[in-house]
């Protein structure tokens, strides 16, 4: 059950020049329960008084089996965006009003298909970063695979990019793919691949006997995406999907 809690920044830090991590910790000293791909909702107040909500997916790495004393989230900055002043302003030992968690974009304990395809662009990743601990429970079985698709405009913007590059070292079965749309690394990885997720998509040769899919970003890339996983025949209880909104 979603629960109010009042957020005390703890910790924060640059991800790229328009994405900040945060990380908060709960005034009242309580640990957040949460079940990786899940997000919480920020509340604040337009300059009007109006009430408005801003909701970001959960970044902190964890299984979800046990509570978590910091809650992490990415934050992109909207230009003229209420909840861009809010978060870029807010500083260490600042406090925000939050509830959650919410949302079903998580994996299942009833997904027996081979492979995970995982999608995504800007701060779309968070909730894969948060997973990672259930991928790798999954991995060491030996009979799983998991792909990470993930879209940006340039080496900069490939949030966690060396998290999920180091897990892949670590973690044989898991392939971390930069998908990048505008401008190659000044030093290319083999993984690297050029133009966005939804035409990469195609490389993989998606099947509806191996894949289950999971999108979250853009929506235009999520769209795109999921009716290139229909002409390969994936059918939509297969296809999970987040859509990230911009609002102002």
């Amino acid at each position: 059950m979603a629960e109010h809690f009042t957020l005390r920044l703890a910790d924060s830090r640059m991800l790229a020049p328009t994405v900040r991590h945060l990380a908060f910790e709960r005034v009242d000293g309580q640990p957040l329960a949460f079940i990786p791909g899940q997000f919480l909702q920020i509340h604040f107040q337009y300059d009007d008084g109006t009430a408005t909500k801003r909701s970001y997916s959960v970044a902190t790495v964890g299984d979800g089996s046990s509570p978590v004393p910091r809650i992490e989230i990415a934050v992109s900055y909207v230009d003229g965006g209420a909840a861009t002043k809010l978060l870029s302003e807010l500083e260490v030992g600042g406090t925000i009003e939050a509830s959650g968690p919410y949302g079903r974009f998580c994996l299942q304990d009833g997904d027996t298909h081979p492979r995970y395809l995982l999608l995504a662009t800007g701060t779309g990743v968070t909730p894969y970063r948060a997973m990672l601990p259930q991928f790798e429970k999954l991995l060491a079985k030996g009979d799983r695979e998991v792909v990470l698709l993930y879209g940006a405009r340039n080496e900069i913007e490939l949030l966690y990019g060396e998290e999920f590059e180091a897990f892949a070292k670590a973690n044989p079965g898991f392939t971390f793919h930069g998908c990048l749309s505008r401008q190659p690394r000044a030093t290319p990885r083999p993984s690297d691949r050029s133009g966005h997720v939804q035409s990469v998509l195609a490389e993989l040769a998606p099947s509806a006997a191996r894949d289950i899919a999971y999108l979250c970003g853009n929506p235009n890339m999520v769209d795109a995406a999921f009716n290139t996983l229909k002409e390969f025949g994936l059918p939509i209880p297969q296809i999970r999907r987040e859509k990230y909104i911009s609002s102002r």
